[in-house]
């Protein structure tokens, strides 16, 4: 019999965390061999333990999944991550594979549909979830450029022209321009439409 696929689970939410742990611990080629409830405590435990397959939360303290795994592929190059999340949006789908990650499920998944996954990815295979996939074809590539994308970004969180501009490094001028591009691109009536848009199809 071969050995068991050893994880690192990650998710900020313990009481999912230990719920997805459980399941996992019925399956007798899984076994869970390390816990996080951060980004940067992933990548720390990943380094120490050296799972084959990091099942990781998109959105966590620190550093989002999407940041880990690129870590965890620099830093401990035999393990493949996965992502699971209750953020299924297009844009973090196509991030995540151009990043390398092998599995990309949403929270809604069973425990058997999510064990089968991480053997999958762990035999060198990709699991993606076929609805999100889905919709990730039918959302296209974002229209945005990064530095339109980023503007928007900050502008999302409540940051005023004048202060985007200086986390930037660019004019207010230029700032404006970026927006109102931005706003455009989308169809939006204006920039907080935009941000609802970009955000909803994970492009921001």
């Amino acid at each position: 019999m071969s050995a068991p696929v050893r994880v690192l689970l990650a998710d900020d939410e313990h009481l999912v965390r230990s719920a997805v742990a459980g399941l996992l611990d019925l399956q007798d080629d899984i076994v869970v061999v390390g816990q996080a409830a951060s980004g940067p405590e992933a990548i720390a435990v990943a380094r120490k333990v050296s799972p084959d397959v990091a099942v990781l939360d998109l959105q966590m303290p620190g550093a989002d999944g999407l940041a880990v795994a690129e870590a965890v592929h620099a830093g401990v190059p035999g393990c493949r991550t996965m992502i699971v999340t209750s953020h299924g949006r297009p844009g973090y789908l196509k991030r995540a594979l151009e990043l390398g990650v092998r599995g990309f499920l949403p929270k809604t998944a069973s425990g058997a549909v999510l064990a089968d996954a991480i053997r999958t990815v762990a035999r060198g295979g990709r699991y993606v979830d076929p609805e999100l996939a889905a919709d990730a074809i039918a959302a296209g590539e974002s229209p945005l450029t990064p530095r339109e994308a980023d503007v928007l970004e900050l502008a999302a969180d409540g940051a005023g022209i004048e202060e985007i501009a200086a986390k930037v490094s660019l004019s207010p001028g230029t700032v404006r321009n970026h927006l109102s591009s931005a706003t455009g691109k989308l169809g939006a009536a204006n920039r907080h439409e935009a941000v609802v848009t970009a955000r909803r199809l994970g492009w921001i």
